[in-house]
């Protein structure tokens, strides 16, 4: 619900004794006021929106009441609100900003759930706001040198390159929505004197197979030991299916030796993604017994990370908290284990598909198993053949 309203701010008088009047807007529990070119002594103002008013003040009422009917409009108008999206359109401050299209960017992927790519793009705006010093954002701020500087910037506070792409890919689709959308902007994106995007380095996260097994094979210290490491382990042997897909799982998914699901992660953006199903091995099937929800009614979640009914939110931040307790326990049990590279949940989803490629399995099946939409994104998960493979391999060339 928004509200508008006609306010007299009696804080500080001019100095003609009169008072400068404002337009409220009021939208969940903030408001804001917007300066109108009037302004009133208290005693006059009482009798413009008095029940009556009579002669001038019968026709500032109308004056008045045309301004608050054209707020009202431009709030009708706008396909999600947002002050900054409003205060451009009231305020006739031209085309709207870059500002005005994140906030409504944001609150569009809050209302259909997806809250993870909503928090990207908040935090890109919230680094904008940080680099730049100023809370409004036009599109002509953003240009190819300043966007140079801002890649040094984040580097310099510790960022990652692969961070300050997803950030940057986020403003490029706003500014790609705003062309779209008919605003006359200079877009800064784009080989030669423009801005060219900084493209994610490929790292390794592939564990070798005898890795896998020191996993397997270590014997935990703890009860939260044991169940941490036993979701990373489901994650494997499950299609390297993410956290967030785990922590959704219910017993109605599961329909004989196959477990059946569509990934959260493209549920929402692409209707016609198709189911993954994956085989409960033995061993998947004992991390269900160990750890699942009792009693296993078809509507109950199978694992324990979610509590309740939660909402988009509440799941964001339990998911959170399980891959946090997850990948510190890996950290602790691959230490113990002697496993020199670093073991995370993404790293069981990759080490999936390279063991597969290395036995032999095809892209396509794999890309299948993945939940993949194209070969070109299995590619990067595929992890090149271990140095020693590789030797074996290439002696067979002078095997006579």
């Amino acid at each position: 619900m928004i509200n508008t309203g006609l306010y007299l701010d009696t804080r500080r008088a001019k100095k003609d004794g009169t008072f400068p009047l404002k337009l409220r807007v009021t939208y969940q529990r903030k408001r804001k006021y917007y300066p109108l070119p009037y302004s009133f002594t208290l005693q006059d103002f009482q009798k413009i929106t008095g029940e009556k008013p009579r002669g001038q003040y019968k026709d500032l009422k109308l004056e008045l009441s045309l301004i608050e009917g054209k707020a009202k409009e431009i709030i009708r108008s706008l396909p999600v609100f947002s002050f900054s999206d409003f205060e451009v359109r009231f305020l006739n401050k031209g085309g709207r900003t870059l500002t005005a299209y994140f906030d409504r960017k944001i609150k569009e992927l809050e209302q259909s759930g997806r809250v993870e790519t909503a928090l990207s793009y908040r935090s890109a705006r919230g680094s904008l706001v940080n680099f730049l010093h100023k809370e409004t954002i036009r599109f002509d701020d953003i240009t190819p040198e300043r966007l140079h500087r801002y890649e040094s910037w984040m580097l310099s506070q510790g960022n990652s390159p692969t961070t300050v792409g997803i950030y940057l890919r986020n403003v490029r689709h706003l500014f790609n929505e705003a062309i779209r959308q008919g605003e006359k902007i200079r877009y800064p994106f784009g080989r030669g004197l423009l801005y060219k995007i900084p493209a994610p380095r490929s790292i390794k996260k592939a564990l070798s197979l005898s890795d896998i097994v020191r996993i397997f094979k270590y014997k935990p210290e703890t009860s939260s030991e044991s169940y941490y490491r036993d979701l990373w382990a489901f994650s494997y042997l499950c299609a390297g299916i993410n956290i967030k897909d785990i922590a959704l799982l219910k017993y109605e998914n599961i329909s004989g030796e196959f477990i059946h699901f569509r990934r959260a992660k493209t549920s929402t953006t692409n209707v016609t993604s198709r189911p993954i199903s994956i085989y409960l091995s033995d061993e998947a099937r004992a991390i269900i017994d160990r750890w699942g929800n009792k009693p296993e009614y078809q509507g109950n979640f199978i694992f324990p990370i979610l509590r309740g009914n939660p909402s988009a939110r509440e799941i964001q931040m339990q998911v959170r908290q399980a891959v946090k307790m997850i990948n510190e326990t890996m950290k602790q049990v691959s230490q113990k284990a002697g496993i020199t590279e670093p073991v995370t949940t993404y790293t069981a989803r990759h080490s999936f598909a390279t063991v597969l490629k290395r036995s032999g399995a095809s892209v396509e099946f794999i890309s299948e198993m993945l939940g993949h939409t194209s070969i070109k994104t299995t590619a990067a998960y595929l992890d090149s053949f271990e140095d020693e493979a590789k030797k074996e391999l290439l002696k067979k060339l002078t095997q006579f």
